[in-house]
């Protein structure tokens, strides 16, 4: 099933009231945030000893990557609602 099916009604609020780019970065940043989320609450039962108590390394690495997606959608955002620059 693609992503357009799976999140078609998600996809259609947001397309609606935003257009079809800006709905659709909209979603992918919703989809990143449910991740991050899930991603977390999986950290809080695989801490390591070695961190102090903190995330496990690779789950720390997936959830940096997350972030770093989510701020360059968000500067592509801002970006198109800004316009072009003169």
């Amino acid at each position: 099933m693609s992503v357009f099916e799976k999140h078609k009604d998600t996809l259609e609020v947001h397309e609606t009231m935003l257009g079809a780019s800006h709905g659709r970065l909209a979603v992918a940043l919703d989809l990143l945030t449910d991740a991050q989320a899930l991603v977390g609450q999986h950290g809080v039962y695989c801490q390591s000893a070695r961190l102090g108590g903190g995330p496990r390394m690779d789950i720390a690495l997936v959830l940096e990557q997350i972030a770093d997606a989510k701020e360059l959608l968000q500067s592509v955002l801002e970006a198109v609602n800004r316009g072009p620059r003169a």
